[in-house]
């Protein structure tokens, strides 16, 4: 149990360093970088994953080149618009924060982005990847929702629906593991929000606990779709190295072309972790994790039911062409035995209850948000940015990078 307690531990901190640091580590420990995968991932050229950055970036653009969007398709939205109450997240590009629109006091999640750090990195397409598929969430019931984007001088503003049951990542850090019908049940709702991606031929490609939220009832909402690939066809490949390094299915360490399979992968991985309290192939050892995936076989304790190990199987399978969903996509996920239980017309309507409820009072609960953010001070300059900075209709160095990001809806688009 010690042994256990530890490895959990050490999981933690390895999943809050990102691969960034991994990579580094590896790079300069003798042993690892002899392993041929190692080697192989070493030498890739700059991976397209905010966890799988390149270490030595071209340098940002100087302040006399900022960088102008665009005319903004809601030209009256700005920072000034919101209170800025708490940091909620964080990532490499910006932060998300827990914001109340000064005229008709919703409580919105509001992701600020740097214009110079996604430049510096070189990751205009994928913020551009994520504003397109946020457009084509609103018709899902467990898909984060955009309501409209907006833009300044230095920073990009996705206004998103506020969700706040906490990562499925903090409850699994919180309780080790889920009992079966709780694990079925989310399982049930990410494989469906992941049909309906692949059904617009979008491979989500980043699925992990710190991506799937609860909201204030309990049902999962999918977030973060800064790394989907969109016009995947059904029979269609993609070959960017990308992903969580726990969740990283062979083909894609393989450096194979690879389809929406891995998205499958990815929910055997989660699936797996919610019942057994770690990732399939986890190990504190990097290269030996990667060795794991792509060599060890998949071992299973005795304390599931023959579906959840069944279910697990089919998923993990090693080979793509083997994989459960291969054939038929999310029908042969749905029509697994493991999901028997569920009546998937009533799932999608909301209609089944959630087997935890986070009992939350209102938008100011923060309880399920880590405190490694909410005790963080709001940035000044996040909600002060002067009306002068909005973009004009002028077109200046670079705007091509981000022209059409800015967004309005049409009344009825997300009701």
């Amino acid at each position: 149990m010690k042994d256990k307690t530890s490895s959990l531990t050490s999981f933690m901190k390895q999943r809050k360093m990102g691969l960034n640091d991994f990579i580094q580590k590896l790079s300069t420990n003798n042993y690892a970088c002899k392993h041929p995968e190692v080697q192989s991932i070493l030498n890739l050229t700059p991976p397209q994953d905010a966890e799988l950055m390149n270490s030595n970036p071209s340098p940002p653009p100087s302040p006399s080149q900022q960088i102008n969007l665009g005319p903004s398709s809601n030209p009256t939205a700005k920072p000034s618009d919101f209170d800025f109450l708490k940091v909620i997240g964080k990532g490499s590009f910006g932060k998300v924060l827990l914001a109340r629109h000064r005229s008709d006091e919703q409580f919105y999640a509001v992701k600020v982005l740097q214009k110079k750090a996604i430049l510096k990195k070189k990751e205009e397409k994928h913020i551009m990847s994520e504003r397109n598929v946020l457009l084509k969430n609103v018709k899902h019931p467990f898909l984060v929702g955009l309501h409209y984007s907006f833009q300044t001088a230095d920073k990009l503003y996705f206004v998103l629906d506020y969700i706040n049951g906490g990562e499925l990542f903090y409850h699994l850090q919180r309780e080790r593991c889920f009992l079966e019908p709780r694990a079925r049940f989310y399982a049930a709702e990410i494989a469906s929000a992941l049909g309906y991606l692949h059904s617009l031929n979008i491979v989500y490609r980043d699925l992990k606990p710190e991506n799937i939220l609860l909201d204030s009832q309990g049902h999962i909402i999918l977030t973060d779709f800064g790394l989907c690939k969109e016009n995947i066809e059904p029979n269609g490949t993609t070959s960017t190295f990308c992903g969580t390094p726990e969740y990283l299915a062979p083909e894609v360490l393989h450096k194979q072309p690879y389809d929406r399979t891995v998205d499958w992968w990815c929910l055997g991985a989660v699936l797996y972790e919610m019942l057994y309290g770690l990732p399939p192939f986890y190990s504190r050892n990097t290269a030996e994790m990667y060795d794991n995936i792509l060599n060890k076989p998949l071992q299973l304790k005795p304390n599931i039911s023959n579906a959840a190990r069944h279910l697990l199987e089919g998923l993990l399978q090693k080979d793509r062409t083997k994989r459960l969903g291969f054939t038929d996509d999310f029908t042969e996920i749905k029509n697994h035995m493991f999901f028997s239980p569920i009546n998937w017309d009533d799932l999608n309507a909301k209609k089944l209850t959630p087997p935890f409820n986070p009992n939350v009072t209102g938008p100011n609960d923060l309880r399920h948000f880590d405190p490694e953010f909410t005790d963080e001070p709001v940035p000044s300059s996040i909600g002060c940015s002067p009306d002068s900075a909005l973009i004009s209709a002028s077109i200046t160095d670079g705007a091509e990078a981000f022209l059409g990001f800015s967004y309005a809806p049409a009344v009825d688009s997300y009701l």
